[in-house]
């Protein structure tokens, strides 16, 4: 299977897309921020200054001196007092952006933008499911609990045929993520299939706390430990929960397999609860200047035999993190080769409330393994590249994970 751009819609309904097997967003969701918190800048400028100012970032910022082998200024003159409209600057930009021929570095109008900021501070409003694609039908295939769509008796495989009248038949996910979010409190009709019958539902949109972590314990002394997403601003604190919660087991198990990544300082933290001194990562910037982010936990090191579950949609942040464990040894790696992006993103607000999400650097692991587009292969391979939702009755790699412990 050839390895394809992960992204992610990030919904007001909590929606997590799949099409043709593979995530996708209204942002990359590959992307590691430095900030947890993203400024928007209310200033209201001219469509040619939001373009000059976009070309400006870039010149300054963009990891790669030579822009893709390219004379940057030719962009500026050929736009130079050309551009009228929003669109003529977005257009503009993004032909800009497409000649660096790299994935990650993009413009963001509001709306996208918004949404960026939404997922970092975890506040969605909405009803509480997840959906698909499926056939070109809009199907639930989990209701979060305790959500407005649990309280609905909204179920699994449930098909979304019309949200407030409006038909999704042909709609992108896009489209129909845009008439199911509104305020909070406010009230979203959506008319369902179900068994070949049609039901309608009338849903208060509320807001929907994301859980980015989630734990339990199997096999009754077996920690395992769930990272949906690097994103969220609580990813933190939910991991330190998480650990409570498993605290009386002598081992744990770390699923990263669908985690496409999110903010870098998370990963670097839940890495520094296993590594005791030395790099995590070690940042490469456009100059070539080296910055090594440091362990500091140098005290209370945790220490369990620990697997951690990889597949191909583990990508950026969970590289961070997998890569040091595994470089450390503080972990064994089991499942398939992880996506492989080793660049680091900056957000940037820019005027008229847009931002630039720009790459700024590569990064390598601790051993100093470079693994943009090669990823990291697990000590152990086994089950499939892209198994985003599994059977736990029949997860192979969660077996084996159980199997390696248990022998410890």
């Amino acid at each position: 299977m050839k390895k394809k751009h992960i992204l992610i819609f990030l919904l007001s309904v909590l929606i997590l897309v799949i099409f043709n097997n593979v995530f996708l967003s209204m942002f990359t969701r590959t992307n590691d921020f430095f900030a947890k918190q993203v400024l928007v800048n209310s200033a209201e400028i001219e469509p040619q200054k939001l373009f000059d100012k976009t070309w400006k970032v870039i010149s300054k910022e963009y990891y790669e001196p030579s822009l893709n082998h390219q004379d940057w200024s030719k962009w500026k003159e050929r736009y130079h007092n050309k551009i009228k409209t929003d669109d003529d600057a977005r257009v503009a930009i993004d032909t800009m952006i497409a000649s660096l021929n790299e994935p990650y570095t993009r413009f963001m109008p509001k709306k996208d933008y918004q949404d960026l900021t939404t997922s970092i501070t975890s506040k969605i409003y909405g009803i509480g499911v997840n959906i698909y694609s499926n056939s070109g039908k809009i199907e639930i295939f989990n209701v979060m609990p305790s959500t407005p769509a649990e309280f609905a008796q909204l179920k699994q495989g449930d098909i979304i045929t019309a949200v407030d009248g409006k038909d999704t038949n042909g709609m992108n996910i896009s489209d129909v993520a845009a008439l199911v979010r509104g305020p909070e409190n406010s009230v979203v009709e959506l008319t369902i299939l179900r068994d070949g019958k049609k039901l309608t539902k009338k849903i208060k949109r509320k807001e929907i706390k994301i859980k980015t972590v989630k734990s339990s314990i199997v096999d009754n002394h077996i920690g395992y430990i769930q990272i949906i997403s690097f994103m969220s601003g609580t990813t933190p604190n939910e991991f330190m929960e998480a650990l409570e919660n498993t605290r009386n087991t002598d081992k744990l198990i770390i699923d990263l397999r669908g985690n496409t990544g999110g903010l870098l300082d998370n990963a670097v933290f839940i890495a520094d609860m296993f590594i005791s001194n030395g790099p995590i990562v070690d940042i490469i910037y456009r100059n070539g200047y080296k910055k090594s982010i440091m362990a500091q936990n140098d005290q209370f090191p945790l220490n369990k035999p620990v697997v951690v579950l990889v597949n191909g949609a583990s990508a950026s942040a969970s590289e961070i993190l997998s890569g040091a464990l595994k470089d450390y040894h503080k972990a064994t790696l089991v499942g398939r080769k992880t996506f492989g992006k080793g660049l680091v993103q900056k957000v940037v607000p820019l005027p008229n409330e847009t931002g630039l999400n720009v790459t700024i650097a590569r990064y390598l692991t601790p051993n100093g393994t470079d693994i943009n587009k090669l990823g990291i292969k697990p000590d152990i391979e086994v089950g499939n590249e892209f198994d985003f939702f599994i059977d736990s009755k029949k997860d192979v790699q969660l077996e084996k994970a159980k199997e390696i412990l248990n022998k410890e």
